[in-house]
């Protein structure tokens, strides 16, 4: 999931060298923390957050297969 996370926003973002996912797992859920250059939060979360809301249901979606819930979290 996290290099699931890290290939979306890098397609994304205009600084792809910046782009940093941090994960952390426990036995039924991960969390991702994905951080971007300040110029670029705007390239991933979109208007009114839509792009945000499509790769947190992306990365959800995945996690299902796992039988995992997952929390995506965006940070500059």
């Amino acid at each position: 999931m996290k290099e699931l996370l890290e290939v979306l926003a890098k397609a994304l973002v205009d600084r792809p060298e910046d782009v940093m996912v941090a994960q952390v797992e426990t036995e039924k859920s991960v969390h991702l923390q994905l951080v971007v250059a300040p110029e670029d939060m705007g390239k991933v979360i979109g208007k009114q957050g839509k792009i945000a809301n499509a790769i947190r249901t992306i990365v959800k979606a995945a996690a299902v297969k796992d039988g995992r819930r997952v929390h995506v979290d965006i940070d500059q």
